[in-house]
């Protein structure tokens, strides 16, 4: 705020200045051009040997006289003086026009004495015009305005002084308001929002931006914090039961079956290196920021690839009718695939179908490529297609109940599909559908079944392009 004042004190001390400068220059011009207009026309009097005498003048402030080579006088205002010239022969110019300035005392005018010489007569008998004016009026006129502008400069600057304070408090107040908001929100679990003023302004924006950021931050810190719980029960469950194993194998000592005890911790230990490693899977692909593939890669080859290591209950491949290339991560792409087709045998009655065949463009002309997962299984309930991919989701029905899962198959699957570029979605199978899907020979089951839609973005077609997928 005072560096605001400040700031306006000197910009109007330097237009006051500024203006005082440029009266002072406009107001000098003023009286140089009347007496060069006056001077002409007694130059032109003297051309025609038509001076009268005494000079007539308008006006008691100007004195004329007409002085020749010898600084003789030849002829006067009736105010002016016949014998002494109004300035020194020394200091004429006879060929060209003056702007001098000469005590008041040698003219006989109050103040300073503007002085304009004028050449004339002819080349036989050179003669000069002089044109003197008071000064005093200009310099009375410059005064009167630095006094009104000495005492109306402090009064104006308090002035706005006084209204900057009151506007920049006025501005500033919600601004306050919204510091106060924020040095109580302590982070703790509720709703805590910053107050919105009522004004539509960039304040009133601001403040629903920041409320829109608090409420992602509290999102995030429950997603956080409803994350460490369910890590810390899926990882609890692995310890207990091997503690429980090693627990009852000491009680029974020598009747211990430390051959089923290996068993069964080798089979806890697998499960919580997996954990552990879908665990760190998804903390690396929530810090990593989104990335398109490194390399092409050949989604019938990959399909085959990954059906090859699922024989039960038989995976189909559909053969597309030409190579579909995309650009990704093969590795990626594949965990992506073998988390499908798991889940769909997992819960598949009879058969799972592979496909990918190129999709039909988007309005924005961006070409994909569709790949499905098709399984004749009980299916998922549209209410919750959506929620099965959040992390540690398991629902109530026998589908996704898996064998040991932890609830995370899909949440990487989502993950992953998002750093490619593509979309997936959820969507019942149907006799139909998947009859359409199946191979000649495929069972469908009487269930509804479940397919899975995987978009990935196409390749653009080259001359060039690879021959072999991307490993």
């Amino acid at each position: 705020m005072a560096i605001g004042v400040l700031g306006l004190t000197v910009g109007l001390a330097l237009g006051g200045v500024v203006l005082l400068g440029t009266l002072g220059y406009v107001l000098q011009r003023t009286v140089d051009t009347e007496a060069f207009r006056t001077g002409d026309a007694v130059a032109l009097l003297a051309a025609e040997d038509a001076l009268p005498d005494p000079l007539p003048v308008a006006g008691g402030q100007v004195r004329v006289q007409v002085v020749d080579a010898q600084g003789r006088i030849r002829a006067a205002s009736i105010d002016a003086d016949r014998l002494v010239p109004m300035v020194q022969p020394g200091r004429l110019d006879r060929d060209r026009r003056q702007r001098l300035e000469v005590p008041g005392e040698r003219v006989g005018l109050a103040g300073p004495v503007r002085v304009v010489t004028v050449p004339a007569g002819t080349s036989a008998d050179p003669l000069t015009v002089l044109v003197a004016r008071s000064m005093a009026d200009v310099r009375h006129s410059i005064d009167v305005v630095r006094t009104i502008l000495l005492v109306a400069f402090p009064l104006l600057v308090a002035a706005l002084a006084a209204v900057a304070w009151r506007v920049v408090g006025a501005t500033l107040r919600p601004v306050e308001v919204l510091r106060r908001g924020a040095e109580e929100i302590t982070g703790r679990a509720g709703t805590e929002r910053l107050p919105v003023p009522a004004s539509a302004d960039e304040i009133h924006r601001l403040a629903l931006t920041l409320n829109g950021m608090l409420d992602r931050l509290a999102s995030a810190r429950d997603r956080q914090r409803a994350f460490v719980s369910d890590a810390a029960h899926e990882l609890r469950s692995p310890l207990t039961n091997i503690r429980t194993e090693l627990e009852v194998a000491q009680r029974l000592a020598g009747r211990t079956d430390w051959a089923a005890v290996t068993t069964n911790l080798l089979a806890d230990t697998e499960r919580l290196s997996r954990l552990v490693d879908d665990l760190l899977l998804l903390a690396r692909l929530d810090e990593a920021p989104p990335a398109r593939g490194t390399g092409p890669v050949e989604l019938g080859e990959l399909l085959a690839d990954v059906a090859s290591r699922c024989p039960s209950p038989p995976v189909r491949v559909a053969p597309p009718d030409q190579p579909l290339w995309t650009v990704g991560d093969a590795g990626e792409l594949r965990r992506v695939l073998a988390n499908l087709v798991d889940n769909a045998v997992r819960h598949a009655r009879d058969s799972v179908v592979l496909t990918a065949a190129p999709a039909p463009a988007t309005p924005d002309g961006r070409a994909y490529h569709l790949v499905t997962v098709t399984d004749d299984g009980p299916g998922i309930p549209a209410g919750d297609r959506d929620r099965v991919f959040d992390r540690f989701t398991r629902l109530d029905d026998g589908r996704a109940r898996d064998d040991g899962g932890a609830g995370l198959g899909l949440a990487i699957v989502r993950e992953l599909v998002r750093r490619a570029g593509g979309s997936i979605t959820l969507t019942d199978a149907g006799p139909a559908h998947a009859e359409a899907a199946a191979l000649p020979g495929d069972p469908v089951g009487a269930g509804s079944g479940l397919r899975v839609r995987l978009l990935l973005p196409a390749l653009p077609p080259s001359a060039d392009e690879p021959s072999t997928p991307s490993r």
